[in-house]
């Protein structure tokens, strides 16, 4: 079969959990099926709307240029010309199935598009970027608030803070500068030695961005609903994120609760969990993984007690990269920064307990996975998907997030007992093979291609 992954940005750049997933399914697909990856990306090098073709690690991978040159708030989740980019990427590719991870920078067209040329399409949900414009976790950082409901006035105040918004002003000042490149580069030096005049420039830069009204987040999420009735079935990997969907409007009949499947980590030498107990986060360090929370807590304990060691790209969002290394200042605590997929294993070499502060409705996260394979007990959120894959007092403990001291206890406990941690880690659970992954989403592309979608299973 012709599969074609569409996904809102792709490796090598972008390498967060939704992306690496998509390129080992990829991966293991392309054994048996012709795969191709649609990707957006944002490079103010590149002409906007440009179509680069290149190929990953032997999966070819089709990127759109989208630098969010937006003339409307519309623009930034249906833009004419990504639209006409997609449907000549489809009349090229010609599959059989499209397989959508995430329409963000992208376009809400995309299933309608493949719908219109007799095309089935099943949907990954790995985060509510559907649904939420400002980045898809329902986190309004500036009032540090869960959207466990979806209010169209508070997305309307959060949109604008968020970093998306900062690309689109971004955007309309490079267009009237001969080296957006430069441009970018200087900011990012600045965000990383200058964090709070960063923020000042941002705040500014956004006054030269398209308003956005209540009622502009409502005729988006009258566009997802429309999303919802062009896609054929979704795939939740948690019972919590379908869940969520289910009552934002996705009929029950298209839901189906299957986890992700993973290419096996080395499990190597382990010591025996003692005092300094090794914790451990690895990451995006971004606002809402809660790692400044997470250093909040250590600081309260005996600095003898423990050693943590922080695993992730400072220059994804280095304003944030560089206040966590203030916060840190004066504690044992290691940045380690990114750590390649061939020595992902030797990260979780180091630690004794992976620690998940996540503030936002998590789904299934790809670090709980990689720590249970490498043999490490998680300290989680019980937020999101994160308590269903966290046998508390088994494979790890769960702390409540909405409780300012819970996750400095959870620690102080562990961390005098090391004990508990090396009976936690005998625990930890088998993770599924993307190759047994792969094998069921074989089973769901040839019916979805006979026009026989599966019964989804009961959330």
């Amino acid at each position: 079969m012709r599969i074609l992954h569409a996904i809102h940005d792709f490796l090598p750049r972008h390498c967060a959990g939704s992306e690496i997933y998509a390129f080992e399914l990829c991966r293991a697909l392309s054994a048996r099926h012709h795969v191709t990856v649609l990707c957006a990306g944002f490079d103010a090098s590149q002409i906007h709307g440009a179509v680069l073709w290149r190929a990953y690690d032997g999966v070819p991978v089709v990127e759109l240029v989208n630098n969010l040159a937006c003339g409307s708030f519309e623009e930034t989740y249906r833009s004419p010309l990504m639209t006409r980019r997609i449907a000549q990427v489809l009349r090229a590719v010609q599959p059989d199935v499209v397989h959508a991870h995430s329409l963000l920078n992208l376009s809400f067209d995309l299933p309608s598009l493949a719908r219109a040329r007799g095309i089935p399409v099943v949907a990954t949900l790995h985060d509510y970027t559907l649904v939420c414009a400002a980045g898809g976790q329902r986190i309004h950082r500036a009032e540090a608030h869960v959207c466990r409901t979806i209010d169209v006035d508070r997305c309307a105040r959060c949109v604008p803070e968020s970093r998306e918004y900062d690309q689109i002003a971004f955007a309309r000042l490079a267009r009237i500068t001969r080296a957006p490149g430069v441009l970018r580069r200087a900011a990012n030096a600045m965000a990383r030695r200058f964090p709070g005049a960063a923020a000042r420039a941002r705040r500014a830069l956004r006054t030269a961005a398209v308003p956005v009204t209540a009622a502009d987040i409502s005729a988006r999420l009258d566009a997802a609903r429309r999303v919802f009735d062009d896609i054929d079935l979704f795939v939740a990997p948690s019972a919590s994120i379908g869940g969520e969907f289910e009552r934002l409007g996705v009929p029950r009949s298209k839901l189906r609760v299957s986890d992700y499947g993973f290419t096996s980590l080395a499990r190597l030498a382990r010591r025996t969990p003692a005092r300094p107990l090794r914790l451990g986060f690895v990451g995006t360090l971004v606002w809402h993984k809660g790692v400044h929370a997470l250093l909040e807590a250590v600081r309260a304990l005996p600095p003898d007690a423990y050693e943590l060691s922080i695993v992730g790209d400072p220059n994804v969002f280095p304003d944030y990269a560089a206040t966590l290394r203030q916060r840190a200042d004066g504690l044992p605590v290691r940045f380690l920064g990114p750590f390649t997929r061939d020595r992902i294993a030797d990260a979780y070499a180091q630690i004794d307990l992976l620690v998940v502060p996540s503030l936002w409705l998590e789904n299934s996260p790809l670090v709980i996975h990689e720590a249970f394979m490498a043999g490490v007990p998680v300290l989680g959120a019980r937020i999101g998907g994160i308590s269903e894959l966290v046998d508390d007092g088994h494979s790890g403990v769960l702390y409540d997030p909405d409780d300012p001291s819970a996750l400095e206890r959870a620690l102080r406990a562990l961390v005098d007992d090391p004990p508990r941690v090396a009976r936690l880690a005998a625990g930890v659970p088998r993770v599924k093979s993307i190759e047994d992954d792969a094998a069921g989403w074989d089973a769901i592309y040839a019916d979805l291609a006979r026009a026989d979608a599966p019964m989804a299973q009961a959330l």
